[in-house]
């Protein structure tokens, strides 16, 4: 038999076994040619494309060769297409849409020369080459192969962290890195992903610190957005662009988040506190903050600083007071007080509940830098701080407080921390000054701010940003910030005569009850000339208005006075504030 074997191979016959044995390998082999190319589908793309057409085009000669200018003309529309609108189609850098639009016409045109002449391989060949060369070397298209590899493992890697049951539902490459929808397995929640980070970050390759994980507020409780940076975007800072606001009423843009979206944040009727370590970009954080209050018409700012100065000096032209020493702090804080009572007082008669701000009736923001130096020095300051920071909200009077570490301690009563409605935490030192700033229980549901690695970057705490994205402050130069202050102070509006008359009452000795007055009708008459001598002076007044102290002369009344009659004539429309100190009679109301 085996002589048989023998012969038969010397002829070319082989034997029954051996054939038997071949067919057997043979699926095995086509399997693996299959997996391999669907593997590298996307290298494989070019030629792929190539057969394809070159098939169309025998198809075509042979069946439809007059179709050959339909051909050509909806491939130059296409290409036109792709040139002006590809971006709607993930084609979001110019030399993207140049090179899909020259593939689409060289295409089309082969296609269509081929159609009416006869198949071109040797064009066709060259073209392919060429074309493929930057599809094979483009960064976006060799990292979304590398993503879809390693998501290919997604079950391994899940039984690996913890997380077996889940799955990977979509996955998009972007310019810093990639991210993918995660359904999570039953039972299992977004926290329970954010616990796994450290495991996400070796299981995927990624560096320390490079896995973001994210719940979806608009989707179920067992979704959640995985984020993987690999270049960080915020490794340079980002120069400030100039003011985006000119009115309190709009939402302030501070910065930056990792995928290039602006941070806003409304600051309307809210106080804010900056917290973070020295050195971590807080100062930075404030000027772009001062840089963007100083821009709006219906603001007016006060400051303290106990470190003389040295932070909110530069803007001082902005300010309308600046506090350097404790007895200056607790002065203006007080005054604070008095101009929040004013204005409740001035709410509830005219039957409001809201401060509205506008450039005549500005909202009053108190900026506090190290308000833990003010709890030292200054502590009778705080009961006015607390004070406003509970009922400053609805006239119009908020606080912006700078601090390193705002524990209780640091904060007085603990009152003024927990009214901060926006918190901003830059790079802490310990992890549960995470839970100080933020607010307690943050840390452990994945505010991690102690891992910030760089000046400027920060975590965001307010309504309308509920979920640790992180961001980085946009970067005003102190050699710009003087410039800004000195364009800006030109712009800045006056007090309001609500407050105005508030702090001139309160200014004012109170009367003493044992000294004589004058008769009922005695002290009638001299009101009802005091009022006519106001008003003849008010419609005398020149158009730049005249000063309070001549009115004062005019009627023979004191300074409260005067200020609380030209309060009434003002909401009845009599009368108008020109300039500080200056009033004159209504125009349209003589």
């Amino acid at each position: 038999m085996r002589r048989n074997a023998r012969r038969m191979r010397r002829i070319g016959v082989q034997p029954i076994a051996s054939i038997t044995d071949d067919l057997e390998l043979a699926p095995m082999i086509i399997a693996t040619i299959g997996r391999a190319m669907w593997r590298y589908r996307s290298e494989l793309a070019p030629l792929t494309l190539a057969a394809l057409l070159m098939a169309a085009a025998m198809f075509l000669h042979a069946n439809y060769r007059p179709w050959w200018p339909t051909i050509a003309g909806t491939a130059a529309l296409v290409a036109v297409a792709v040139l002006v609108g590809g971006q709607w189609i993930n084609l979001s850098r110019p030399i993207e849409r140049g090179y899909a639009a020259v593939a689409t016409a060289f295409v089309g045109g082969w296609l269509a020369a081929s159609t009416a002449y006869g198949p071109l391989p040797l064009v066709l060949g060259v073209g392919a080459v060429l074309l493929a060369i930057p599809w094979w070397a483009h960064r976006r298209r060799r990292a979304r192969v590398r993503v879809e590899r390693t998501l290919a493992a997604w079950p391994n890697i899940a039984e690996a962290v913890a997380l077996a049951g889940s799955r990977v539902q979509s996955a998009l490459v972007d310019v810093w890195g990639y991210r993918f929808r995660l359904a999570l397995g039953p039972g299992q929640t977004v926290e329970d992903a954010i616990a796994k980070v450290p495991a996400l970050e070796s299981a995927l390759g990624a560096k320390r610190g490079a896995v973001r994980v994210q719940p979806i507020p608009t989707r179920e409780a067992n979704r959640a957005d995985v984020r993987v940076i690999e270049t960080d975007p915020h490794a340079d800072a980002i120069t400030w662009p100039g003011p985006s606001i000119s009115s309190i009423t709009q939402p302030i843009k501070i910065g930056l988040f990792e995928d290039g979206t602006p941070v806003r944040v409304s600051l309307l009727r809210r106080h804010a506190l900056f917290g973070g370590a020295t050195g971590a970009g807080k100062s930075g954080g404030m000027n772009v903050l001062l840089g963007e209050l100083t821009a709006c018409s219906d603001v007016i700012i006060w400051g303290i600083d106990l470190k003389g100065g040295m932070e909110l000096m530069p803007w001082a032209a902005c300010l309308d007071r600046l506090a350097t020493t404790p007895q200056e702090a607790e002065a203006l804080l007080a005054d604070g007080v008095t101009i929040l009572d004013g204005r409740a007082d001035h709410l509830a008669r005219a039957g409001e509940r809201v401060w509205t701000p506008s450039p005549t009736m500005p909202e009053l923001f108190i900026v506090i830098d190290e308000y833990a130096e003010l709890v030292d020095e200054a502590p009778n300051a705080i009961r006015h701080a607390d004070s406003i920071a509970r009922r400053g909200r609805a006239p119009g009077v908020q606080l912006v407080a700078a601090t390193q570490r705002p524990t209780q301690k640091a904060m007085g009563k603990g009152v003024v921390r927990s009214q901060m409605d926006v918190r901003l935490s830059f790079r802490v030192r310990e992890q549960r000054d995470v839970d100080l700033i933020l607010g307690p229980g943050m840390l452990k549901t994945g505010w991690h701010a102690h891992r910030l690695d760089a000046p400027g970057k920060f975590l965001i705490s307010a309504t309308e940003h509920d979920s640790p994205r992180r961001a980085r402050a946009y970067l005003l130069a102190d050699a710009h910030v003087q410039t800004t202050a000195d364009r800006h102070a030109a712009h800045r509006p006056q007090l309001d005569v609500v407050s105005a008359t508030a702090l001139e009452r309160a200014s004012q000795p109170i009367p003493d009850d044992n000294q004589p007055q004058p008769p009922r009708h005695a002290r009638s008459e001299a009101i009802q000339d005091a009022e006519q001598a106001l008003e003849d002076a008010l419609k005398a007044a020149p158009s730049d208005g005249v000063s309070v102290g001549d009115l004062i002369t005019a009627t023979g009344m004191g300074r409260r006075w005067v200020y609380y009659r030209l309060d009434e004539l003002a909401r009845s429309e009599r009368a108008v504030q020109i300039t500080r100190g200056r009033w004159r009679a209504e125009p349209h109301n003589p």
